[in-house]
């Protein structure tokens, strides 16, 4: 591995995995392609495109601001807080 660079996408975590299939310019699929190449030399584990690809979209959603505050505001709505708790309300 080794510690003269530090790529923006680190060592990929083991993870269960579903099929997606998408189209991308020749261009797209050559640059991945050539980070794939410097991240398996960066971190000394031999992986391809397809194998980046997802991790690079979730860390691209998961530093998307207009992404991330909807989630939370969704997810906000689903969970009573504190004080909704403590005084249920009265059924009529």
């Amino acid at each position: 591995m080794s510690t003269a660079r530090k790529l923006r996408l680190g060592p990929l975590p083991k993870t269960e995995s579903v099929k997606l299939t998408f189209s991308c310019p020749s261009d797209l699929k050559n640059d991945l392609d050539r980070y794939a190449a410097l991240h398996a030399q960066t971190y000394g584990e031999a992986t391809d495109a397809l194998a980046l690809i997802p991790h690079m979209l979730a860390a691209f959603m998961a530093r998307d601001r207009g992404f991330k505050k909807p989630a939370a505001l969704r997810q906000a709505h689903k969970q009573p807080t504190n004080a909704e708790n403590a005084f249920p309300k009265e059924r009529l």
